[in-house]
């Protein structure tokens, strides 16, 4: 399946800013910080879906095994707590508190950033470039299940950009659950 036509941001597009999304430390963030990042990878997620929980803990790993290549990562929940309560900014706190999260992990409180993103579930991963190109979108790997992962798609886009190609597969279709509009 060709999942570009499907997808609001394509491949080799600016990534739409953002600003003013509360961050779990009570501050305002932006996409202005990551400006010096090599890369950026903007995840959109959720506390309670359970695809989300699956890939919490390689997200970490992702976070951390590539920080010294100045990858970074973004978490961000655009679920509307009033119909997704485990979605409120302070369960959000608190997931992050209890996971130790080292990696941003903002609350989008009208879901405007994820509609500019074009983000369809949780988790969709957006990885961008130097320059906050479009270089990858979607799945995070092929299995939620760690042991039956066969193709971790995220960091194969992650490892050949960091080696100086174009992810030789820049679109995956992403899986887990809906955002709560």
């Amino acid at each position: 399946m060709d999942a570009t036509a499907t997808f609001a941001l394509q491949i080799g597009a600016q990534a739409p800013d953002f600003s003013d999304l509360l961050g779990g430390d009570a501050n305002r963030s932006s996409l202005s910080p990551f400006e010096d990042t090599r890369l950026l990878v903007v995840v959109f997620t959720s506390n309670g879906c359970p695809t989300v929980r699956a890939f919490e803990d390689r997200l970490a790993e992702i976070h951390a095994t590539y920080a010294r290549d100045g990858v970074r990562v973004v978490a961000v929940n655009a679920n509307n707590p009033y119909l997704s309560p485990g979605d409120s900014y302070d369960e959000m706190v608190r997931r992050a508190g209890e996971k130790g999260f080292q990696f941003p992990y903002l609350k989008d409180l009208d879901g405007r950033v994820a509609r500019a993103y074009g983000a369809i579930s949780t988790p969709h991963a957006f990885l961008f470039d130097e320059d906050r190109r479009l270089r990858y979108q979607g799945r995070i790997a092929d299995s939620r299940i760690p042991e039956k992962v066969t193709t971790p798609d995220l960091e194969n886009a992650l490892r050949d950009l960091l080696a100086g190609w174009p992810p030789r597969v820049p679109v995956t279709v992403p899986f887990g659950c809906s955002i709560v509009w």
